[in-house]
């Protein structure tokens, strides 16, 4: 059973994809200020893990340990961090995204205020790093 709920920008995902399966997608988002940030984004329009069969929790988990692993390879971050808030969009995905002492929010989360701007070089080299990301993704799963 496929489950959808109509204006959710999620279970209409209209982004390209790194990798796309039966039960989830992962892509990584065009973020300006984090390149390499991605989302991993489970198909069916659930608000919870506790909502998924146990099956499934651990796949999903194991998949989003698979993309922190192509973050770590291609993006070289200080830290990663992971996490699934579905306060916006409640539809469960994570979050998985590349940290740097340099980055505007360090060491606060992304949604936070922002402290410092980061030098456009460096982002621009983060950004030029991230292109590879997709293809390091897509390897994990296929």
């Amino acid at each position: 059973m496929t489950l959808r709920e109509p204006g959710c920008e999620l279970c209409a995902l209209s982004v390209p994809v790194a990798w796309a399966g039966d039960k989830f997608s992962v892509i990584v988002v065009d973020d300006a200020s984090y390149p390499g940030f991605c989302r991993v984004i489970w198909r069916d329009h659930v608000r919870e893990m506790s909502d998924l069969s146990q099956q499934d929790r651990l796949l999903l988990n194991e998949a989003v340990f698979k993309v922190e692993e192509a973050v770590r390879e291609v993006m070289q971050p200080l830290k990663v961090n992971v996490a699934s808030l579905g306060n916006v969009v409640p539809h469960l995905h994570w979050h998985v995204i590349p940290r740097y002492a340099d980055d505007a929010h360090f060491p606060a989360p992304v949604w936070a205020q922002a402290v410092r701007s980061t030098d456009p070089d460096i982002l621009a080299a983060r950004r030029a790093l991230s292109n590879q990301l997709g293809a390091a993704i897509a390897r994990r799963f296929n």
